[in-house]
């Protein structure tokens, strides 16, 4: 009789973990805040603007395009740019953007092709962005940036004002960037 109900015993933990094994738990999910956001930014751009003289050069007039797409289960989006200068020098940058549900703000790490590595925040209310961040370039060379972001009523166009300071103290204008999103996005 013991060994009926051990057999019984053992017979149910089997089944308990057999239908327990069947029953995936809900996979996590985005936050609500980072995929409205995210939603409206996915896609092609194109943008051209000006940076101005200041700590990290002459400045001057620049085009390029950016390509936004989500990643890993929709919790991040990667970007990617292709820039000119004046001159038609090319550069690309990497970033990588995501968001914080405890400070409540969107972060991004940005690497550049010339080895340097920008990481900030972002803020949103309506369709009004503050952002702020460091970059520190291959010779150890840190500059601190902020700036606002305004987006069309749409969300199809967005100007970019940034300010840079090479001590945190001291800010100088640093870029006027216009965006455009490009409808449909080019095909790969």
């Amino acid at each position: 009789m013991q060994r009926f109900h051990i057999l019984l015993l053992l017979l149910v933990a089997c089944f308990a973990s057999a239908v327990s094994a069947q029953t995936p738990a809900a996979a996590p999910k985005p936050d609500p805040e980072f995929k409205k956001f995210a939603d409206h930014r996915v896609g092609h751009w194109t943008y051209e603007g000006e940076y101005k003289p200041g700590p990290l050069g002459p400045g001057g007039k620049v085009t390029g395009t950016s390509t936004y797409q989500m990643i890993l289960g929709g919790f991040f989006v990667e970007r990617r740019d292709t820039e000119k200068d004046a001159k038609g020098v090319e550069s690309q940058d990497l970033a990588l953007d995501g968001y914080d549900p405890v400070n409540k703000n969107f972060t991004t790490t940005e690497f550049g092709d010339d080895g340097g590595i920008y990481s900030g925040v972002f803020t949103l209310s309506g369709n009004t962005g503050t952002w702020s961040g460091k970059s520190i370039s291959v010779a150890g060379k840190q500059y601190s940036f902020r700036g606002t972001t305004i987006y069309a009523a749409d969300w199809m166009s967005s100007t970019n004002k940034g300010e840079v300071s090479s001590d945190g103290k001291t800010w100088v204008p640093f870029s006027e960037i216009k965006y455009t999103k490009v409808k449909p996005a080019p095909k790969k």
